[in-house]
């Protein structure tokens, strides 16, 4: 597996960075499209017992299936093995016949940038502010390109989205991953009486 060097930078103006990112000579590599995932694992949860998941991924050009897997909440703390496959469904389909459930079906929004060898993705997830992940090869090239876009890398963030849903809600990493559906729809009730009151 290889390790995800990346950072989150939460409740980003996104209209604002785009701005900044041409500003400093990026080059828009798709315009923000809509996303679809669902997260697998065994009936007995044995990926979760060890922070993993497989997921499968719509982006829109493509389809990906990965296996995940969060060791900690640092720069290096998340490890991802990911193909290419030619069908959502059909994929989806294969995991639940060699005996995986699926445990999430997930919506987002994703607009994605490169400064360099540096991913810059602008991401809306329902029910909570837009966000910022930077991916990049090393740490170095990670701050410098958070640098010039103004990001104060002190506030940065590291691991799955969890951690952007708990700045807005009163809600543990354990019952974000068995929420079922994460889809653009107004908050749900049962959620928005967790909201954290700032």
């Amino acid at each position: 597996m290889t390790t995800e060097i990346e950072a989150k930078w939460l409740d980003v103006n996104h209209s604002e960075l785009r701005t900044t990112l041409k500003k400093a000579g990026a080059k828009l590599i798709h315009a923000e499209r809509m996303m679809v995932r669902k997260n697998f694992d065994f009936p007995d949860n044995r990926l979760d017992k060890v922070n993993g998941w497989v997921r499968v991924r719509s982006e829109g050009d493509k389809v990906t299936l990965s296996y995940k897997q969060l060791y900690n909440r640092t720069l290096v703390g998340t490890k991802e093995v990911s193909v290419e496959v030619s069908d959502f469904d059909d994929t989806c389909s294969f995991l639940e016949s060699v005996g995986l459930q699926s445990k999430s079906y997930q919506e987002t929004k994703r607009e994605s940038w490169k400064i360099g060898a540096v991913e810059v993705e602008l991401d809306t997830w329902p029910w909570i502010p837009s966000f910022v992940e930077i991916e990049a090869p090393d740490e170095a090239a990670l701050r410098d390109v958070a640098e010039q876009l103004g990001l104060d890398y002190k506030n940065a963030l590291h691991g799955s989205v969890e951690v952007a849903y708990q700045a807005v809600y009163d809600v543990t990493e354990e019952e974000i991953d068995y929420w079922k559906e994460i889809v653009f729809s107004e908050v749900p009730g049962w959620l928005e009486e967790k909201r954290i009151n700032s």
